[in-house]
């Protein structure tokens, strides 16, 4: 096994995907060798020596997906530091009492894994990607009260914040 470090992740809508090469880039600013793919195209885990898991939020949950590749890869990723991030339009709300709640929607992912670091990001809200007119129509009406503004909330320097203390912690 190398030092090598996987960055994966599951996105909807290119958000996540944008935050994991982010991240990416910052581990290799430090030195570390990385490589960033989408959960999918990862299948073998042997080659790494740390792995970064990132998911966006749907309905206040982790992918699907992202849970299966988590139940898939489990007996690997006990044995290797994990760190867990996740995105969503609740980071972005100026409502602190809807933030609050966000932290908890990792514990799935820490009954499968001990993330040795946990990240909570901001995204991206475009309505015209929002995939149904029912979240759409429920987005719409939040800008409306205020709750969101469309737009990428992405806050880079947090991201990058996180991602520059990551190589410490990943150390096994």
């Amino acid at each position: 096994m190398s030092d090598k470090i996987l960055v994966t992740y599951a996105s909807r809508t290119g958000s996540t995907a944008g935050v994991a090469d982010a991240i990416g880039e910052a581990l290799s600013a430090r030195g570390a060798e990385v490589d960033v793919r989408p959960m999918n195209e990862v299948s073998v885990l042997t080659p790494y020596a740390a792995v970064v898991l990132g998911s966006a939020i749907r309905h206040q949950q982790w992918l699907p997906e992202t849970m299966e590749w988590l139940r898939t890869h489990r007996a690997e990723l006990v044995e290797k530091p994990v760190a867990a991030f996740q995105v969503c339009m609740t980071m972005a709300t100026s409502k602190e009492s809807y933030r609050q709640g966000v932290p908890e929607w990792m514990a799935p992912v820490r009954a499968l894994v001990r993330p040795v670091s946990e990240g909570f990001f901001a995204g991206v809200l475009e309505l015209a990607k929002v995939p149904s007119w029912r979240q759409r129509l429920g987005f719409w009406v939040s800008i409306k009260l205020g709750v969101w503004r469309e737009g990428d909330h992405r806050d880079w320097a947090a991201i990058r914040a996180w991602a520059d203390a990551l190589p410490a912690q990943l150390q096994g």
